[in-house]
């Protein structure tokens, strides 16, 4: 053996640090995303299911249930006292108030959008979303764009232009969950709070009037809770298993995987969804869709391949830092996830 080195503990390959958990790791972060981002995808089946009950009281069920989730989830891995401790710092929680906000406001809307047949703008919106979240940095934080990525931005915005001539008016459900996405991937990205904790007081800040909500319409007899209807008093409860633990397994895995393995992988879920909308709810797709859409993955794939260029010249960290962690969609920036900061 070679003087100077050991026969354990991490080594250094190409300045990298080499662990020898890595490989599972690795292993582990993938089939972690690939749940969250599955579980995405197919979510509209989940939304379909429960159609009949207004989106309003679906949100309120998806938070109510959420904080018994976050709050079994915390108990069990002994956090109860740090997600109490986050409420002693009034500015982090005026910070978890308005992503809470947004979040709470982008739930109804993906809802409704599912329940009225328009699964594809829920798919339009959440392949935008990383456009328009280069936009948000550009103008929020004065980053400036690549002729690559302004291009990008065009031939996404020549699609939604189509889509628009096409339908008589903007797509606003798109527009909506991918503006709404950004603005909360950009404050949740200021808040320094880890994934579960943040969620938790997110939820718990809205919880009281859902509940109120709740059971106000269960005392009117307009609820559809425990109204007689026994597959309805399993789905609703369900909200809450849908929506955390693929949060969570999604910040479990961008703790092991590449950034770059991340951003490439949050395309599952759109995906998926469109796959839905087309094959299995067969909503209206045609030359025009298609036309629209095709500018939108071409626009996406150019930014794609620049951000991966550069990348190859300026590799990352194998694995973010805990606090980069973000507890949100995946349909976040793709800025933030595979390039540089202020590249």
């Amino acid at each position: 053996m070679q003087a100077g080195r050991s026969r354990s503990g991490p080594g250094r390959v190409r300045g990298r640090t080499v662990t020898p958990g890595g490989t599972a790791d690795a292993r582990s972060g993938v089939l972690y995303a690939l749940v969250a981002y599955a579980t995405w995808g197919v979510m509209p089946l989940y939304f379909k299911s429960v159609t009949g009950i207004p989106p309003l009281e679906v949100l309120a069920h998806r938070i109510v249930w959420s904080v018994a989730v976050l709050l079994l989830i915390a108990a069990i891995t002994r956090r109860i006292g740090t997600v109490g401790q986050v409420f002693c710092r009034p500015r982090l929680v005026g910070t978890l108030a308005l992503t809470s906000l947004l979040i709470t406001s982008n739930w109804p809307v993906y809802i409704y959008a599912v329940q009225k047949g328009e699964v594809l703008q829920t798919s339009l919106g959440y392949y935008i979303n990383p456009l328009i979240s280069v936009l948000l940095g550009c103008l929020c934080l004065g980053e400036r764009l690549r002729p690559c990525q302004w291009f990008s931005v065009l031939l996404a915005a020549a699609g939604v232009g189509i889509m628009s001539l096409s339908i008589g008016h903007l797509p606003w459900i798109a527009l909506f969950l991918a503006i709404s996405f950004a603005l909360y991937g950009y404050l949740r990205k200021q808040a320094p709070v880890a994934p579960l904790e943040g969620l938790a007081v997110e939820t718990l800040l809205v919880f009281v009037p859902a509940l109120c909500y709740l059971l106000y319409r269960g005392w009117t007899g307009a609820g559809g809770f425990l109204s007689g209807h026994p597959r309805l008093d399993l789905l609703l409860p369900l909200a809450g298993l849908a929506t955390t633990p693929p949060l969570l397994l999604f910040a479990a895995a961008a703790r092991r995987l590449r950034l770059v393995t991340i951003g490439l992988m949050q395309y599952l879920a759109p995906t998926l969804q469109f796959l839905l909308a087309v094959f299995v709810f067969r909503e209206p797709f045609g030359n025009t869709q298609l036309i629209s859409f095709i500018l939108i993955w071409s626009g996406l794939a150019l930014f794609l391949g620049d951000a991966l260029l550069r990348l190859a010249k300026s590799p990352l960290p194998d694995r973010p830092d805990e606090s980069a962690v973000q507890c949100r969609h995946p349909a976040g920036a793709l800025e933030d996830t595979i390039t540089p900061r202020g590249s």
